[in-house]
């Protein structure tokens, strides 16, 4: 059988209704595309990373909260954001957090639909090969989130 990894990292799962909805919609798409997965000798392994420090940030290369990997890609190439209040509330500053482009509309969660084709494109596009990475630095964003949090 062949994997599918796939990762979904995150900064808080206790009040942010993003982190929340993205990770409610993910399970729902991963239960809809299991059976035909499964029938392609594919299995799913999911990873809940919590990003709580800007050491974790900096291994996993963590650009915007939440963040989906399939197989090490992330599954949104733009970086769009918007304010997330609940990040805000728990660093004690204005955060910015991930927002998603479905067939031309900005959702803060993910739609099902976007995320079963992404899973499902992953089929078509599986390879195993070793992943090239730009250089890394943590994005200001992140910055202000981690430092209002130790404080």
């Amino acid at each position: 059988m062949k994997k599918i990894v796939i990762d979904y990292l995150y900064l808080d799962l206790t009040l942010c209704e993003r982190c929340q909805g993205t990770l409610k919609v993910l399970e729902q798409a991963i239960q809809a595309t299991q059976k035909l997965l499964e029938e392609n000798n594919y299995i799913i392994t999911l990873n809940k990373i919590n990003v709580i420090n800007e050491e974790l940030a900096e291994e996993y290369r963590f650009y915007s909260s939440p963040t989906i990997r399939i197989n090490g890609n992330d599954i949104s190439y733009d970086r769009n954001e918007s304010n997330c209040k609940e990040c805000g509330d728990l660093c004690g500053d204005n955060v910015d957090c991930r927002t998603w482009i479905y067939n031309n509309q900005l959702f803060t969660t993910p739609p099902i639909e976007m995320l079963k084709e992404k899973i499902i494109e992953s089929i078509d596009s599986y390879v195993e090969k070793e992943k090239i990475f730009e250089k890394y630095e943590l994005p200001e964003n992140l910055k202000k989130y981690f430092d209002g949090r130790k404080k």
